[in-house]
């Protein structure tokens, strides 16, 4: 047996569909067939369970794809230890990011990453928390973007910064003139994303709402992305928080942005394994990210976003905790959040 062999029945099983696998792999599906039927004729066993509905794998089958997986890992450690010992910032980095944090912050750091580091390649994943996890254990994953603690034995997490977040509501809203919002008082409108989301729990636990059975709004709309969720508030069916990383983007949509008189925030953690070869490689990444979001107190954020959804008469904002001067920000042409923290 080999290597290639084993990649190819760790395909099928992961995508329990022999084209889909051939695909994954890049290969024809007569050449995965047959390289699978080769591994069965050499261990004596049958793998994997043919019929025409479905693939699964056997008993037998599912006790070697654990040992056939850890070595797999193991070949990629090996190949890592390899690539670290010539350059540990050369070669792909495999980041897995949550799904309410990759649209806002990729775009702030993968040119500046690009220009800093040429030879580092992010593979990115988007996923949820659960997953990205797995991913990390399963070493599918060199790191991944959180804002959750990992609660993992397995895995070690370093905190980049501090992000808040912002109340979303529709223009006519009760408080959308306030200067800022209390939690408690979005908690019986508080729209969130559908089970599996961080944010979610977050955003429940901010507003004073427990983690159980949702009711009202919380489970009559079910929505898998941020950008349903502010289309809604925008169409006046309730409230929700974004994370203020997503303000220019989704403060456009017909939303009115607030900050939150409890100053709730999340933390965006850089989680990794422990043993990771290449710890220069995080290095990189955690220095480009910092240099991208510059975070400030909290203050500066929320002024920033009151200014920017200023009725209409310019507004000006001072940068918390630096004597700079003053920036006029005119809703007319709103500036990119970086802007507001720098």
């Amino acid at each position: 047996m080999n290597l290639q062999e084993l990649r190819y029945l760790a395909a099928v099983a992961e995508h329990r569909h022999f084209g889909r696998a051939a695909e994954a792999c890049n290969v024809s599906q007569p050449t995965l067939s047959s390289q699978i039927r080769k591994l069965e004729d050499e261990l004596g066993v049958m793998l994997i369970e043919r019929t025409n509905k479905r693939v699964s794998m056997t008993p037998v089958g599912s006790q070697i794809l654990v040992h056939a997986q850890r070595a797999l890992a193991e070949a990629g450690q090996m190949e890592a230890v390899a690539r670290a010992a010539r350059d540990p910032l050369e070669g792909p980095l495999k980041l897995g990011v949550i799904p309410t944090l990759a649209p806002y912050l990729m775009p702030l750091i993968l040119k500046p990453l690009r220009q800093a580091y040429p030879g580092l390649t992010i593979e990115l994943w988007e996923d949820q928390t659960r997953a990205l996890i797995e991913g990390l254990r399963n070493h599918r994953l060199d790191a991944a973007l959180l804002a959750t603690e990992p609660d993992a034995p397995e895995i070690t997490e370093i905190a980049l910064f501090d992000e808040p977040l912002l109340a979303a509501l529709s223009p006519d809203h009760r408080l959308a003139k306030a200067k800022a919002v209390s939690e408690e008082e979005l908690a019986e409108e508080l729209m969130v994303l559908a089970e599996g989301h961080c944010l979610s729990n977050q955003a429940l636990a901010a507003c004073g709402t427990k983690h159980g059975p949702r009711s009202g709004l919380q489970s009559g709309m079910q929505a898998a992305t941020l950008e349903t969720l502010v289309n809604l508030v925008a169409a006046g069916y309730g409230s929700t928080l974004i994370p203020a990383l997503a303000a220019d983007s989704l403060g456009q949509r017909g939303i009115v942005l607030r900050p939150l008189a409890g100053k709730s925030s999340r933390t965006i953690r850089l989680a990794s394994r422990p043993g990771f070869p290449r710890p220069q490689a995080l290095r990189a990444l955690e220095k480009v990210i910092r240099q991208a979001v510059k975070p400030q107190e909290h203050d500066a954020w929320w002024q920033a976003t009151a200014a920017w959804n200023a009725p209409s008469e310019p507004r000006r904002i001072e940068d918390a905790g630096a004597k700079r001067k003053p920036r006029t920000v005119r809703r007319a042409t709103p500036q990119p959040l970086s802007n507001y923290t720098a």
